[in-house]
């Protein structure tokens, strides 16, 4: 009998958990990337008909974008001066140090300019935009608006993505100058290099298309972590918890979307270069 039942038991199937625990993963991945997508065509339905809310959006680029400046500025400086100081030993054992101020320019106005200052806006205004939004679902704001004939989507959402779609590429273009100037202070630790002389060969260097992609990549980061903040914040349903969950999510979505967004543009650029 003995013998029978460890048959029995030998012979039943595996445990199930693990493929239902990925069929409910892909099963919510499918229906948020769903429900994104509609929240991303009724923004471009609505955002080309009146009535338009001049004065919020211009409210919006304020907090976006002045509010952001110290960050952002803090932050390129510190990058410029420290890719300076990390390159230059590398240049050095090649004999190739004058090349200094065009490489780091390159690579601050290609690539690592626009995608660190994304992130750090990702992580500012979308976890800001997140929280603001999700606390005024949990206090009902958004349905007095609806009661009281206002478009919530038009006043609240809109405003807020078009706000970072305008304001980021601005915030990317100073964190680009500031890190240069921040570039130029390295140089001259160990070093004594004329103000004209650097940026000349930095400008040098620079080509048209190493400017235009990076800033055109911009407004589609600026779109995603406006996009991302809100859709988190305007669909939270958890009541005051929510408002901590849309915050930390939409920072992750974003940061997450801003290096895909990032990988197309590299790929559709090297077709024109």
């Amino acid at each position: 009998m003995e013998e029978a039942k460890n048959t029995s038991k030998d012979s039943e199937p595996d445990d199930p958990a693990p493929q239902n625990n990925f069929l409910s993963s892909a099963k919510d991945f499918f229906l948020e990337v769903s429900l994104l997508s509609n929240f991303t065509l009724r923004f471009f339905r609505e955002v080309f008909f009146p009535r338009y809310e001049f004065n919020e959006l211009i409210k919006q680029c304020y907090r976006v974008g002045y509010r952001s400046l110290p960050l952002v500025g803090i932050t390129g400086f510190i990058m410029g001066l420290v890719l300076t100081i990390q390159s230059r030993p590398t240049l050095a054992e090649f004999g190739a140090e004058s090349w200094l101020p065009g490489m780091v320019a390159v690579s601050i106005i290609r690539e690592i300019g626009p995608v660190i200052t994304a992130l750090i806006c990702a992580g500012k205004i979308g976890s800001s935009i997140g929280a603001e939004l999700a606390s005024m679902r949990a206090s009902e704001q958004i349905d007095a608006m609806q009661v009281s004939g206002i478009n919530p989507f038009k006043y609240i959402v809109i405003t807020r993505i078009a706000a970072t779609t305008l304001m980021v590429p601005i915030l990317v273009i100073f964190s680009d100058v500031i890190a240069l100037f921040g570039s130029y202070a390295g140089v001259n630790i160990k070093g004594d290099v004329n103000f004209h002389l650097f940026f000349a060969q930095v400008f040098n260097i620079l080509k048209f298309s190493d400017v235009f992609p990076a800033v055109i990549k911009t407004f589609f980061f600026g779109f995603a972590i406006g996009l991302i903040g809100c859709y988190k914040g305007y669909n939270s349903n958890e009541g005051t918890e929510g408002v901590g969950i849309s915050a930390n999510s939409a920072v992750v979505m974003g940061s997450l979307l801003i290096f895909i967004i990032d990988m197309i543009a590299v790929q559709v650029a090297s077709l024109f270069m």
